[in-house]
Order: structure tokens, then sequence, then C-alpha cells
């Protein structure tokens, strides 16, 4: 069944230019629904599908039979075949089989798991990559095993993928792995094997025979040799072996990173987070030469390994966009507000904003639209993105309150996309 009337001349609107950065809002709502696009203007969106790669899942589910036998016949939109369609496991497109094991997984994890490993070496290694991430939702120690066998894969976006959920298992043998090397790179003064747990190793010893001085708690705390102020001498890795590669680390660097420095990111980004103190000590440590490179595998192990309490301190050191997705939304907005309160207008606060998921609900959208009143007296000609953020990421049932605040722009974008979302119901 089709969109209403109402939607689908909506819809050719947008894609004529008005208010378009909201088509993807209107592609999602109209495909939460199960409807369809009108024949009509599948041309123009399968065009503009070829340009966007953000929009294609959900035209594989708004087009229909119509829009893939339109694909068949121009190889310019051949790229729908391969998005879901609805179809299941034995019959469906690439794209309906994960969405079909996704669907699994959330039901029944174990039975997930089980589906992969029955057809797993018959798959195509650009669908091994993707199935694997596909584990993230309900990952537990039972999908251990799995996943380290899938670092023996000759692809490395497999091994990487399996590498970055292994590394979420703070028990699994990988991060295992990764705690000794990363014990080896960083070291508190004086030689002590730092941050480790007693009971993690050997009775009174620790990596490369080193003496292991206390140990208690989440990595040990100052007890286990990281203490508040003090240094700590850091050693990146001197190469990049066979093993460390099968783990996930990437032998090359991208361009500006020098190899040691970007080898000892990733071991930091995936050596388990309870191996250290608390983020409050280990960021007033002094790290000898190497304190960015430490950091940002700090910043890469909180998105990583999902972890709040990193998440929230790194923030609070460096604020990053990719560290509120591992918050909930509420804590997102929240922490999103304050800083929008306290920075300045830059490219970082325009970054971290796209960070939040949307809607924005009253808090951050009140901070927004306060930020945006100061600037507009202020400096109007640095106004433009996050007007435009606004009225894409505000809650459109809001927009009374950008109305009440004069702030016509905004209120117009916010009043379009509630009437958009009422005619897709």
């Amino acid at each position: 069944m089709a969109v209403g009337w109402a939607a689908a001349e909506r819809l050719v609107g947008i894609l004529g230019g008005e208010h378009g950065r909201v088509l993807p809002e209107w592609l999602a709502v109209a495909a939460g629904s199960g409807r369809r696009v009108p024949a009509h203007v599948l041309p123009d969106l399968l065009e503009r599908g070829r340009r966007d790669r953000s929009i294609r899942a959900w035209l594989g589910l708004l087009a229909g039979r119509r829009g893939r036998w339109l694909a068949e016949r121009n190889p310019a939109w051949s790229y729908l075949l391969d998005e879901p369609t609805g179809e299941n496991w034995e019959f469906g497109s690439r794209a309906d089989r994960r969405a079909y094991v996704q669907a699994v997984r959330r039901a029944d994890p174990g039975a997930a798991r089980a589906l992969l490993e029955g057809t797993w070496a018959g798959e195509a290694p650009e669908d091994r990559a993707e199935f694997v991430e596909v584990l993230g939702d309900g990952l537990s120690m039972d999908d251990e095993d799995f996943l380290e066998r899938a670092l023996d894969d000759r692809r490395r976006e497999v091994r990487q993928s399996a590498a970055n959920l292994l590394a979420r298992l703070p028990g699994s043998r990988l991060a295992g792995r990764m705690r000794e090397r990363a014990a080896r790179c960083l070291r508190a003064e004086g030689g002590r094997v730092a941050g480790r747990r007693a009971e993690d190793m050997p009775p009174g010893v620790g990596a490369e025979g080193g003496r292991v001085e206390g140990g208690r708690g989440e990595g040990g705390g100052a007890e286990g040799g990281w203490g508040e102020g003090g240094r700590v001498e850091v050693r990146p890795p001197e190469e990049c072996d066979a093993a460390m590669e099968r783990d996930g680390v990437r032998a090359k660097p991208p361009r500006g990173i020098g190899e040691r420095a970007w080898w000892l990111q990733q071991v930091v980004a995936r050596a388990p987070l309870g191996m250290w103190a608390e983020p409050r000590v280990m960021l007033g440590l002094t790290l000898a030469d190497w304190d960015a490179e430490v950091k940002a595998g700090w910043v890469r192990a909180a998105v990583l390994q999902r972890d709040a309490g990193w998440a929230r301190a790194m923030f609070a050191h460096d604020p990053i966009a990719d560290l509120l997705g591992v918050l909930g939304p509420d804590e997102q907005q929240e922490l999103a507000a304050e800083f929008v309160k306290n920075q300045d207008m830059d490219s970082q606060l325009i970054m971290v904003l796209g960070g939040v998921d949307r809607p924005w609900g009253a808090v951050l959208a009140t901070a927004v639209l306060n930020k945006i009143t100061t600037i507009a007296a202020t400096q109007p000609w640095n106004l433009g993105e996050l007007a435009r953020l606004a009225g894409e990421r505000i809650d459109p049932a809001l927009h009374p309150v950008a109305e009440r605040m004069r702030l016509t722009d905004v209120a117009a974008v916010l009043r379009f996309r509630a009437e958009m979302v009422e005619e897709l119901r």
C-alpha cells in the first residue's frame, strides 16, 4: 500500500529542494509504517539513492517490486538489488539475510550464532564481515569460540570485526592477550607491572618477570602501581607481528601517524579497561612522550568496549562525539546541553551535536535554541549549520518553543517535520 496523497506530495517537494535535508527522516518514518512510495517518484528517488548511499537501506523497503524492476533495467540503480526487501533467509538478498540474522539474534542469540556457523564456509567474504558485526547485539562469552575462529579469516575486515567484539568481553582470550601487550607498553616508574590484578597472574610474578605490588579492585588502583600524579614509562611495540595482526591490530598506519604510535593506540584500545585504575587516576598520570597516543587509545577503548564510566570521563577530558554513542539518550543530551552552554560556536560544537541521537528533547533543544539566539545577536554569519541541525534534529513537537523564541527559520522546519510525520501515520 502506498503512502497517502499528502505524504506523496510532500515527498515530491522534498525531492525538489524544499527542506531537502529531511529526506532521510521521511524515508525512515515511511519505511517504519510499512508503506510504499508512489510509482511516479521512484525514478527521482532511485537517482537520489545513486548519489547518496545513506538512504539506500530504506529504499529497498519502500520501492517494492516496481523499484526492483527498474533497478534490473538501469545499471545506475542496480544498488537497490542488494538492499533489504523483507524476504527470508533462504531466498532473500544479501541485505535480507543480514536483516534476518539480526532479527533472530534479538530473539535468540544462540540460534543466530548456530545459523551462521552452519553456512559460514559458503558465505562471501564481504558478507562474513557484516555477519560478525550482527553478533554485537546480545554479545556474550558464548560467542567467544566462534569469534576466535573468525580471527583466522583471510579477510582483514572479518578479523577486525571479530577483534572489536572480543575486546568487549574482558574474559576473552583476545582480551587477555591485549592485556599482556598493554602491560608491556605502560609501566609505572620503578619497573612494577602496573594496573594488573594479582589474580590475573602467577603469584607474585608479572609480565616479563616483574614483581606485582599490591593489586585489588578493578585495575588494582594505586596499589597496583598507578598512583595519582605519578609517572608512567611508555614503550610502544617495536613491531606488529602476525599474532598482533590476527588480533585486529592493523600494521599500516593512516597518513600522518607513525607506525609505533599507531600500534600503541590499537593495543591500548583493545586492552580491557578494567586493567587500569579509574579514569580520573589514569588521566592524572604523566605519560612520558606518548601521552596523546595513549589517551587516544583510551577514547577508542571506551567506544569499542562500550564502557559508560570511561566514556563519561574521556568526554569531560576531550569532548569527542563518538563517546556520546556509548551513553543512553538522556545522558547524551544532558552532557551535550552542558557542552553547548559552555562552548564557543566552532566546528567541535557541531561535531559533538552530530553525535547525539535524534530527536533532541527539551533539555538539549532549549540549550541549542538559546545558543542560536545568542549567536544571532553577536555572530549572525556563524549561525548556518547550528540552525540547520536544530531544525532537523529537535523533536518536531517542540516547534512552539522555537516560535515563542522568534526563531522563525528553525520553527518553520520543525513545523514542516511535524506535519510530515503526521501525514505518514
